[in-house]
């Protein structure tokens, strides 16, 4: 329902050919523990929904990376998020759990993360593909996609769910009774 991609990353080589020439190269990027991924994911649903809410993605365009900054203003953000307010999902809500990772972080360049999971809230869940890219000592959202999502079809291990029982049979009319004249 609603696809957000936001940022000029239409693919991972494109990070390197997205930053500044005047951006300092990171020397050692740490990859965050368990409690730090949550806070991005917790940090960025927040942001979002708050943009969402106000109207006004200034706040959301500031805390991302430069390169996010530079591709999208204001205008263009609040045009990107039309679908999502549009939908109705309530991303406050995805604060009252811990994010579920449908892959283990990874770097996809040595100063981009790529985070993916979803909250399994119902009834619609809501899954996440997060860009994060260290900037002058923290991470800074570069790129975005938030969808809906069946709780039933995202969580791994789950078996589909049995089809209903077929209706029992029902047993034959008994014969019509002769008539009587």
């Amino acid at each position: 329902m609603a696809l957000l991609l936001v940022s000029g990353l239409a693919g991972v080589p494109a990070f390197a050919q997205q930053r500044p020439p005047s951006q300092a190269q990171p020397s050692q990027v740490p990859v965050p523990d368990s409690l730090e991924l949550n806070k991005l994911v917790w940090s960025t649903m927040a942001a979002i929904d708050h943009a969402n809410l106000a109207g006004n993605y200034s706040v959301l365009r500031d805390l991302s990376a430069p390169n996010f900054q530079i591709l999208n203003d204001s205008a263009k953000l609040a045009s990107i998020f039309a679908s999502l307010r549009a939908s109705g999902i309530d991303l406050s809500n995805a604060l009252l759990l811990a994010p579920t990772f449908s892959a283990p972080p990874r770097l996809p360049q040595r100063d981009v993360l790529e985070l993916r999971g979803y909250f399994g809230l119902r009834p619609t869940a809501i899954s996440f593909e997060l860009y994060y890219q260290w900037v002058v000592g923290r991470w800074r959202l570069v790129g975005v996609s938030i969808l809906p999502a069946n709780l039933a079809a995202i969580q791994p291990g789950r078996a589909p769910a049995a089809p209903p029982p077929a209706a029992p049979a029902k047993p034959p009319a008994p014969p019509p009774k002769p008539k009587r004249n």
